[in-house]
């Protein structure tokens, strides 16, 4: 993987006709973003359509839909996605290329700039293109080769879908307690920032850092009361986290 964004586009004065295909959430906001950023862009369009017209189109669709989606688009532009661990071979026979903003999107949109972008591209040209798209929309664009976007995709997937799933069980315990979401959300940023600024070693914190194993006992026995389908997540999360204090307390001690 090699990190791409001070690899501008030799022009980025005349911006690429573009169409944008799948009206979803990352459809309709890179349409958004991307006519803000000064491209003339055709969409977000309904999948079936063909991209007349266009030097690109970007089928923002799910993995199922990809290869039937592009099936309708000319010889001609060039075609991307907009998918995280889906390869180029879904685009064949186009000139492929693919934009996977490393940022949530929801209903509400998103603020791509200075987010991270996975970009690939069957050509120099195609490379170029998505290199240019991620510049446009202020993101740092990161090459990643095919056999990695598994892996990639997977750490996106912890790093925000299942940390959603985690706080979500959290708020649950938490409400057996009498205690709202809002009063959870400064120790989330907190810890967000804390392990962004320090890394995770430096940045684990309560009672599993500590060895507290009586803690441990206590909260292990208040989640089998307020949420007992939550205890085998919780005793993973354990083995996990003391696996993690272990690896900080080998790496601070002298050689």
């Amino acid at each position: 993987m090699r990190e791409l964004e001070r690899e501008l586009p030799p022009d980025t004065s005349a911006r690429a006709r573009l169409a944008i295909v799948g009206r979803g959430r990352v459809g309709t906001a890179l349409a958004g973003a991307l006519t803000r950023a000064g491209y003339e862009v055709s969409g977000p369009l309904g999948r079936g359509a063909d991209g007349l017209g266009a030097d690109a189109v970007l089928l923002c669709v799910p993995d199922a839909a990809i290869a039937h989606a592009a099936s309708y688009i000319p010889q001609g532009p060039l075609v991307g996605h907009c998918l995280g661990a889906t390869g180029l071979a879904e685009l064949t026979p186009h000139e492929a290329f693919s934009l996977h903003p490393l940022m949530a999107v929801t209903s509400e949109g998103a603020e791509f700039a200075g987010a991270g972008a996975a970009i690939a591209g069957r050509t120099p040209r195609a490379l170029g293109f998505a290199a240019e798209l991620a510049a446009a929309l202020g993101m740092r664009a990161v090459e990643i080769a095919e056999h990695d976007r598994a892996a990639y995709h997977a750490a996106a997937s912890i790093a925000s879908s299942f940390l959603v799933t985690l706080e979500g069980a959290a708020e649950r315990i938490a409400a057996g307690a009498g205690l709202e979401r809002e009063q959870l959300v400064p120790l989330v940023r907190a810890t967000v920032e804390n392990w962004a600024r320090l890394g995770p070693e430096r940045a684990l914190t309560g009672p599993v850092a500590r060895g507290d194993e009586a803690t441990i006992t206590r909260q292990r026995a208040a989640i089998d009361e307020v949420a007992p389908d939550l205890l085998p997540l919780f005793d993973e999360l354990v083995t996990a986290t003391r696996a993690l204090a272990a690896r900080g307390k080998r790496e601070v001690q002298p050689a």
